[in-house]
């Protein structure tokens, strides 16, 4: 087992989250997709945070870890270099959240070009830092990550990926994931369509060099501004939820104390 006892000791890896799994280097770099010895220099450099050092002096590395790798190679596939990378990451709040690096890498990748590549079954499995089975790349497919080619050839949204590879994971059923695509999708587009329309009268009478340049300082804002709109709607429906789901699991049990103390007095007066 692989051992980091040359860094300090750093936040708790399971501070997300109960239950977060604590992972050794090597799992966190397989589940990054990355070798060890990149996740090693990415520390040195520090870009990433020191690991917990747990019983036998063995690294612990939480969900932030994951998180911040992501979003290091998402910099990176647009070009940044790693000087740059360490500003960008050096203006992130110190106690910033999976959830809050995850919106980062988010806005990033929507400047990416779309990309496709055909990859065989082999390099699906390195890329996803895990094994998959058949009914994995099923629901890969359901979800339109993947497309099965010929053979064990697969065409990959690289955008997608591992946010679906990330599903996998997840206790939902494929039915749910594919709908909640299609909810998704449906209200992405309508906005899209009714911002496009807004900015179309907006500029009707303005230049076509103005127009582009117009379009182009309004993408960040807007992406930026549905991302966090959705985020606190999200977060506020949540919210709604788990407060009714407690108050009647609270109700439930008082019903339940109730018609047992009901049933003790019968019983007492009969």
């Amino acid at each position: 087992m692989t051992t980091d006892t040359d860094q300090p000791q750093g936040r708790a890896a399971g501070d997300e989250g109960a239950g977060e799994p604590a992972l050794t280097v090597d799992e966190l770099a397989a589940r990054a997709g990355l070798t060890v010895r990149t996740v090693r220099f990415y520390g040195t450099r520090g870009l990433l945070p020191p690991p917990v050092i747990g019983p036998r002096r063995v690294g612990r590395y939480g969900r932030e870890h994951l998180a911040r790798l992501e979003l290091i190679e998402e910099l990176q596939q647009q070009g940044m270099t790693l000087a740059a990378i360490e500003r960008y990451l050096e203006r992130l709040p110190p106690d910033v959240s999976a959830r809050d690096l995850a919106v980062h890498r988010a806005v990033v990748s929507t400047w990416a070009p779309d990309a496709v590549e055909t990859v065989g079954r082999e390099e699906l499995v390195r890329r996803a830092g895990r094994a998959l089975d058949d009914d994995d790349i099923e629901r890969l497919a359901a979800m339109g990550v993947i497309r099965s080619g010929d053979g064990d050839a697969h065409r990959v949204d690289l955008a997608l990926f591992r946010l679906g590879v990330r599903l996998l994971d997840m206790p939902l059923s494929q039915e749910s994931i594919v709908a909640a695509r299609e909810v998704l999708l449906g209200h992405s587009r309508q906005a899209a369509r009714e911002l496009s329309e807004l900015l179309r009268g907006e500029t009707a009478q303005r230049d076509a060099r103005d127009v582009r340049s117009l379009s182009a300082d309004m993408q960040p804002l807007v992406v930026q501004a549905l991302l966090t709109a959705f985020q606190r709607s999200l977060k506020e429906e949540l919210g709604v939820w788990l407060d009714r789901a407690s108050a009647d699991g609270a109700a439930g049990t008082g019903t339940a104390g109730a018609t047992g103390t009901a049933g003790t007095t019968g019983a007492a007066q009969g």
